[in-house]
């Protein structure tokens, strides 16, 4: 139970709040809260595949690992307009954001301060171009759910939020450990 001061002192903190304008409340809150990057990701899976599945994945500067078609929102950017946006920039695969349905969970929340707006999709790989820049991305290829490439720390700990990958099966995801 909270004390009878401490209610009473909250109460008159919201009355006072809630009489100020909405633009200096709005900047209230902004300054109070934590702030997050936002960014889109989408898994793109092959119609096609048989067994596991297929999934679409990038080689991306520097180069060690995979990841997944991916990037920052633009300011007022919807997420899903901006994971079908990052999808054609990085692999070549225009899909309108109708085609794309949120995954399940739809926001990953990271330590780091970023989160995740995840989304999904399925293309026929055999009738699907893709198209790399080779300076965002190095290449771009479909790869077994059940035999992925090596992936970089990132991807792996958000596949494993949907049971794939080689942290499958951990939850929550391990972080990388800094340490050298």
């Amino acid at each position: 139970m909270i004390p009878r001061s401490r209610a009473t002192g909250r109460a008159l903190f919201y009355q006072a709040f809630y009489r100020l304008p909405l633009p200096v409340r709005r900047r209230l809150v902004r300054l109070a809260v934590p702030k997050y990057i936002v960014g889109a990701v989408t898994l793109v899976r092959d119609t096609e595949a048989t067994g596991a599945g297929r999934l679409l994945m990038l080689r991306q500067p520097p180069g060690k690992g995979w990841s997944l078609p991916a990037g920052l929102l633009n300011r007022g950017e919807a997420p899903v307009v901006a994971a079908a946006r990052e999808l054609f920039e990085e692999s070549g695969v225009r899909l309108p954001p109708s085609r794309l349905r949120p995954a399940v969970p739809n926001a990953i929340v990271h330590a780091k301060g970023w989160v995740d707006m995840v989304f999904e999709a399925e293309v026929p790989a055999s009738s699907t171009e893709l198209v790399v820049d080779g300076g965002e991305v190095f290449e771009a290829a479909w790869h077994p759910l059940d035999d992925l490439p090596k992936l970089t720390w990132p991807t792996a700990r958000l596949l494993a939020y949907y049971d794939i990958g080689p942290l499958a099966g951990q939850f929550p995801p391990p972080v990388p450990d800094d340490t050298p």
